[in-house]
């Protein structure tokens, strides 16, 4: 089930937070609590995704993206996604979420995601979504326009270049 209970305390928590620019980070806190947890008794993977969810909401809309697609109309959708797990979260651990815009090409955006506990990264997340409208997906260089931001454009690293390019040649449908 959606925790929209954290969904809202999230919200709640945020809703006086100042704008961050494009490229800035979030910082949002969550718990590992008792239904997070898998038949290991550490974070399910399943639900690790969902608390990155939590956490791009509030990015988006303090970078105010969600604003310019509520404005004109349009919606948000993930197109991809690859996460790394390298360390067990478990029961009542409060992890610090980590979640910034990185960088876009002319039909996606990326966000970076990580999970810290204390000083140590627990896992993260690499995102690919599309701003999207009833004709289909919006040019990010069309929503920076209406988000007056139509320069920014950073490079985006070496190795998300390359899960692009991997994820351009997978097949689809999938033939499994």
């Amino acid at each position: 089930m959606y925790p929209f209970f954290r969904l809202c305390a999230q919200r709640f928590r945020n809703c006086n937070a100042s704008g961050l620019a494009l490229g800035e980070i979030h910082h949002s806190s969550v718990t590992c609590w008792p239904w997070d947890l898998d038949a290991w008794l550490e974070l399910n993977n399943g639900r690790t995704l969902t608390l990155f969810d939590l956490g791009r909401v509030a990015l988006l809309r303090r970078s105010g993206i969600s604003q310019v697609c509520r404005d004109n109309g349009w919606g948000l959708t993930v197109a991809g996604s690859t996460v790394r797990y390298r360390r067990r979260v478990t029961l009542f651990q409060r992890m610090d979420v980590r979640s910034a815009i990185i960088g876009r090409d002319a039909r996606f955006f990326y966000i970076m995601q990580t999970m810290w506990h204390k000083t140590e990264a627990a896992n993260s997340v690499l995102i690919r979504f599309a701003v999207t409208s009833p004709t289909g997906i919006v040019p990010t260089e069309t929503v920076l326009q209406k988000h007056s931001a139509e320069a920014w454009s950073p490079a985006l690293p070496d190795w998300v270049q390359d899960w692009i390019a991997a994820e351009n040649k997978r097949t689809w449908p999938p033939e499994v």
